[in-house]
């Protein structure tokens, strides 16, 4: 017999019972859409992460002082009053051959008034390099000059969820606002970014100068700030950067050498690399428990392949009478059950892929749908119905044809 026939005999064994073929299938569609779901799901989870930190600065290293501890009580990151605006002058200063720019941060919570509107918001002060160091475009008017920052002028530009709340569909630009009871002039609004991946609104922002917000808003007799956030000329920088940085902010707060650092720096690959293998962890378990699957979904094909060679015994030693070898037995079980097992590898990367873009659109979550990783596990598919399909295969090609004929 040619492969032909033996392929058009198997299938027609196959069509003869579509519903236990189809649930047969049935542990390898699951399979194989949760592979491909899962990995999909990941991958775009990830590459949003990824866009989102990118998204936060241009090769961004921030510095924050020391967390700061009252008795029991332990402050979060950059609440100490360790690190002053004069130290990331010194940083641009003295260290321009890495870094390209610097800006100091305060932060300030005020109740911003407009007319019959106010809102309840933070004002950040930073300096006139924020937009460079964080990739922030201003959409409408201008960010403030370095000379409004060095004269502590009260200007400031607002994001677009304060611009909808205190001003609604007017252009804020060149008008008033009050924070407190200080009135500061609008001269630009920022471009939207949106909600991040934890849920906060990165538009709901205010910018003013860090000058003005420490002199008028908080009225502060400490020069300190809440962090640095600073701007490497190249990431490949990013070590000597770091050290750099930290001997000449030691120096500069007089640490001795048996003292820890009054500091911490933080970087975008550090969070890069946590989420990357956050993500690579529950990619792997999933992935095991779709492997599990699959595995299942083999034994179920080995089990109704045994069944069926038990059903069709006297087919089978009719089939030897007039001619047939046990290779050509051999190979119809074995092609019986790769095309179950393909088949359902097919209807898996259907299922999966639709599954994907469904919990996409639900969650609004980009979708990556790497069709490598699909092929791979239709091809995989297939491997495991035959894996599993010979062993009823070979046992069907070892029967005796005249003990075949005489089963009842």
């Amino acid at each position: 017999m040619n492969f032909m026939m033996i392929f058009k005999v198997a299938l027609l064994a196959i069509l003869r019972n579509k519903t236990r073929s189809l649930l047969t299938c049935l542990g390898i569609i699951v399979g194989i859409a949760a592979v491909i779901a899962v990995l999909a799901i990941g991958k775009g989870a990830q590459k949003m992460m990824v866009a989102e930190i990118s998204s936060m600065g241009n090769n961004l290293l921030m510095v924050f002082p020391e967390r700061r501890q009252q008795g029991a009580v332990h402050a979060g990151m950059g609440s100490g009053q360790t690190m002053t605006a004069e130290d990331a002058k010194a940083v641009k200063r003295e260290l321009g051959h890495l870094v390209q720019s610097v800006s100091p941060s305060v932060n300030v919570n005020v109740q911003m008034i407009r007319q019959d509107k106010n809102w309840m918001g933070r004002v950040t002060g930073v300096s006139s390099d924020m937009p460079e160091i964080r990739n922030w475009e201003v959409a409408e008017g201008r960010f403030f000059s370095e000379a409004e920052e060095r004269n502590c002028s009260r200007v400031c530009v607002l994001g677009a969820t304060v611009v909808a709340n205190l001003f609604g569909d007017e252009n804020p630009v060149g008008q008033s606002v009050r924070f407190g009871k200080m009135p500061f002039k609008v001269v630009g609004v920022l471009g939207s970014k949106g909600a991040n991946g934890w849920g906060q609104d990165q538009d709901d922002v205010v910018m003013a100068p860090y000058t003005t917000v420490g002199r008028v808003l908080q009225r502060s007799k400490f020069k300190s700030v809440n962090m640095m956030n600073l701007s490497l000329r190249s990431m490949d920088d990013l070590d000597e950067a770091k050290r750099e940085i930290t001997q000449l902010l030691r120096q500069r707060h007089h640490l001795a050498d048996y003292q820890d650092d009054d500091f911490e720096t933080r970087d975008t690959t550090e969070i890069m690399n946590t989420i990357g293998s956050v993500s690579g962890l529950m990619t792997v378990l999933l992935t095991a428990v779709a492997a599990i699957s699959l595995l299942v979904g083999g034994i179920g094909i080995m089990n109704i392949m045994l069944v069926s060679v038990t059903e069709r015994i006297k087919e089978i030693g009719l089939r030897m009478a007039i001619g047939a070898t046990p290779v050509n037995i051999l190979m119809q079980f074995i092609l019986e059950s790769i095309v179950l097992s393909t088949v359902g590898g097919a209807i898996g990367v259907v299922v999966g892929v639709g599954g994907a873009k469904l919990v996409g659109e639900i969650q609004h979550w980009p979708i990556l749908i790497e069709w490598t990783s699909a092929v791979g596990a239709f091809l995989f598919s297939s491997l495991v119905g035959m894996f599993f399909g010979f062993y009823p295969a070979y046992r069907a090609s070892r029967l005796n044809p005249i003990d075949c004929l005489r089963y009842e």
